[in-house]
């Protein structure tokens, strides 16, 4: 049970950051209006001309990762700072996508925890 749980988690999370990911280049979905605050926050990093592609590039490697089932938590590793920037933002600046946010974190802790035997060799106090 627990095995068919972690992978229709990670084909979720995996598929969700591909189609987002993707998403930044092709804008097949239209982007949900947004506090003017996050807006003007958005449009800073839109100028930098390397801060968009290089995250929605990141996503798309971290989902297909997820979604191959080949180095599972280098890809879980890779999209936690992505998600907590975008977290970040959705608390202090855009709160109306703070719940698919959440949702998010909850998929990415379970699958943490999921592949725990994994991450447990870094986490030690002194090494």
């Amino acid at each position: 049970m627990k095995e068919k749980a972690l992978l229709g988690s990670r084909l979720i999370f995996g598929l969700a950051f591909v189609i987002f990911g993707l998403n930044g280049f092709f804008n097949f979905m239209a982007n949900p209006p947004m506090a003017p605050e996050a807006g003007a926050l958005m449009g800073a990093f839109a100028k930098t001309g390397y801060f968009f592609p290089m995250i929605k590039i990141i996503e798309i490697v971290a989902g297909a990762l997820l979604l191959s089932g080949f180095f599972i938590p280098f890809g879980l590793v890779l999209i936690f700072p992505i998600l907590v920037g975008i977290t970040s933002i959705h608390l202090f600046l855009n709160p109306g996508g703070l719940p698919i946010m959440i949702v998010f974190h909850l998929l990415h802790g379970f699958l943490v925890y999921g592949y725990w035997k994994n991450f447990k060799s870094v986490m030690v106090a002194k090494a």
